[in-house]
């Protein structure tokens, strides 16, 4: 990966949906081998997709929480079962295997604190293996990076 590639990676990240030749322009480089560097860069794996940002807020799902999730026994069977079952949750938008005290961290995005409230009880703690929970809630994002390139 050069300078190049990285001009490119950031001009798709902070916009994905410019053409091929303002794409081009921005990195200082004729359409036909920006295009080729683009596709390299899908056929490696580092560009992995393409997305919308979405402000959840917009769509109805205002409210974020973290959650902390203790499990009460970290093997491998109990951290699968963990893992297929949170997949399936909608409210569940992150979900990181964590070092530390707690075994994983959530974000979880609802409409506001009663539906948390209701996904918390209802769903997330009968969960077989959740030992312990702590529940977290933002003020505010102070920063949003998609990637981190530099």
């Amino acid at each position: 990966m050069d300078e190049i590639d990285l001009r490119i990676l950031k001009a798709l990240r902070d916009d994905a949906r410019q053409t091929h030749q303002d794409l081009s322009e921005a990195v200082g480089l004729s359409p036909t081998p920006c295009a080729r560097r683009v596709r390299n860069l899908e056929a490696a794996g580092v560009i992995t997709g393409y997305a919308a940002r979405i402000d959840e807020a917009q769509i109805g799902f205002g409210f974020s929480v973290f959650v902390s999730v203790r499990l009460d026994r970290q093997v491998d069977d109990r951290l699968q079962e963990f893992e297929d079952r949170i997949r399936k949750f909608p409210e569940v938008v992150d979900c990181w295997l964590m070092t530390g005290s707690f075994d994983y961290l959530l974000r979880v995005t609802v409409r506001d604190l009663n539906e948390f409230e209701n996904f918390l009880t209802g769903r997330l703690t009968r969960l077989s293996g959740v030992a312990s929970l702590e529940s977290s809630i933002p003020i505010r994002r102070v920063k949003n990076e998609a990637t981190r390139l530099e």
